[in-house]
């Protein structure tokens, strides 16, 4: 429980931040399954689209600090490497 004028503004603060947060995450889970999908689907030239989205979405969390910049970056590359093998 916040005793402080600051500290409850900071929870206040970090309630909005959360949500904003949560939905970002959420974009971009639904964007690495769209990709997903694609892939085992068998359709390259889809999958290569969602691709570009998953990714813009994934450096996005890395960058406000939601995910660490290495689990984007692993996250983007196995999602690559899994499109470049299809056929």
């Amino acid at each position: 429980m916040a005793n402080h004028k600051s500290s409850e503004k900071r929870a206040r603060q970090d309630i909005k931040k959360n949500l904003v947060n949560k939905t970002n995450e959420s974009k971009s889970k639904t964007a690495v399954k769209k990709v997903r999908d694609a892939i085992t689907a068998g359709d390259k030239k889809t999958a290569a689209s969602l691709l570009k989205t998953a990714q813009a979405e994934l450096r996005k969390l890395a960058k406000t600090g939601v995910i660490k910049l290495n689990t984007a970056a692993r996250r983007t590359s196995r999602l690559a490497s899994q499109v470049n093998t299809l056929k």
